[in-house]
């Protein structure tokens, strides 16, 4: 009688179902979620605290309990912690997800060819082998438990398969059109432009698991980065908002997004790229595939097909897992103290 009980899920939906379901009505529920992995630091970071079913005094004792964490306590709700969970996680989880899906269809390891060479590129290749070197279950639960991210990737597959029509196409006014608009309900105006980077831009160069070359990037459509913020652009999803659950794999993945769209000849180059180029043409219809193959993953809560999909493109990126760790931590590492520099 008068036991707290909580738990650490990324999902909170199905936690408290279970926790109202199970539990006698004298015990407290208070949940809690550290917002990022396990390789971080917990110092300074994201720390959800779920008042659901206790008193003030028991979530005092929590916090004091959890205070060797060292981390910056978050007073959400279940539903508000399943909100920004997806709205931070969902889209950029499918499209590293779907990445690394079409690279294994064409039997590509993209740091090995001249295509996939710059500062976008590497932080796409180690964002991918860091997803694909975690156990499966971690993304399939994320995705298939929580109601708010199932309408975000069903949309980002959607989003991706528009976008790949226009480039199809050859309709380049259409999708500046719709880049544009979405830029404009993601990022505002022009003028946002004046605040510091979230990234910068000489972190994203600084980690390649390719050969050191002096070949400036080739132009790429970046179907994955655009796919992205027209997803959100759809939904009305603003990533910003989520600063305060901000982790430094978020702030990577936002970073180089608002990298792409903040420079506005290169998102010209982008789109340019999208529609004459033919070079990236059979990998994005492999990504285009991927993203509606995981959304219906997704729609159906098929976990064994996810698993399958997940553990065969697991296996056949293995062998790089070690080394995408090892210059995946410093990426992280970089991210937090460039975030410790803007704090202060």
């Amino acid at each position: 009688m008068g036991a707290i009980v909580g738990g650490q899920t990324s999902c909170k939906s199905p936690e408290i179902v279970a926790f109202e379901k199970y539990l006698p009505p004298d015990v407290h529920v208070i949940s809690c979620h550290s917002l990022h992995g396990p390789g971080v630091d917990t110092h300074n970071q994201p720390l959800v605290l779920i008042q659901h079913r206790a008193p003030d005094k028991a979530l005092r004792k929590v916090e004091c309990v959890l205070s060797c964490l060292r981390s910056k306590y978050v007073y959400l709700t279940a539903q508000e912690h399943d909100r920004i969970t997806a709205d931070t996680q969902a889209v950029t989880h499918a499209a590293f997800l779907s990445m690394g899906k079409a690279w294994h269809a064409n039997s590509q390891f993209p740091w090995e060819l001249n295509r996939y060479v710059g500062g976008i590129e590497n932080v796409k290749i180690n964002t991918m082998l860091r997803i694909y070197g975690q156990k499966w279950h971690v993304y399939a639960g994320l995705a298939i438990l929580n109601p708010e991210a199932r309408k975000q990737v069903a949309q980002y597959a959607e989003s991706v398969t528009a976008l790949y029509k226009l480039m199809l196409e050859g309709n380049l006014e259409g999708l500046r059109e719709r880049i544009h608009n979405a830029r404009d309900k993601v990022f505002g105006s022009a003028s946002n432009w004046d605040a510091r980077p979230l990234i910068e831009p000489s972190i994203l160069s600084s980690f390649s698991l390719g050969k050191p070359t002096d070949a400036p990037p080739r132009p790429n459509n970046h179907l994955s980065l655009l796919g992205m913020v027209d997803c959100w652009a759809a939904l009305g999803i603003v990533p910003y908002d989520h600063m305060l659950c901000s982790t430094p794999l978020f702030r990577l993945r936002l970073g180089v997004t608002e990298h792409l769209f903040r420079d506005a000849s290169l998102l010209d180059e982008t789109l340019r790229t999208a529609v004459d180029d033919k070079m990236y043409r059979s990998d994005d219809l492999e990504f285009t595939f991927a993203a509606r193959g995981w959304a219906e993953c997704v729609t159906l809560g098929h976990f064994e097909t996810w698993e399958k999909r997940f553990v065969s493109t697991q296996e056949f990126f293995q062998p790089r897992f070690a080394e995408a760790k090892t210059v995946g931590d410093q990426m992280m590492k970089k991210v937090l103290e460039s975030s410790k520099e803007e704090s202060n």
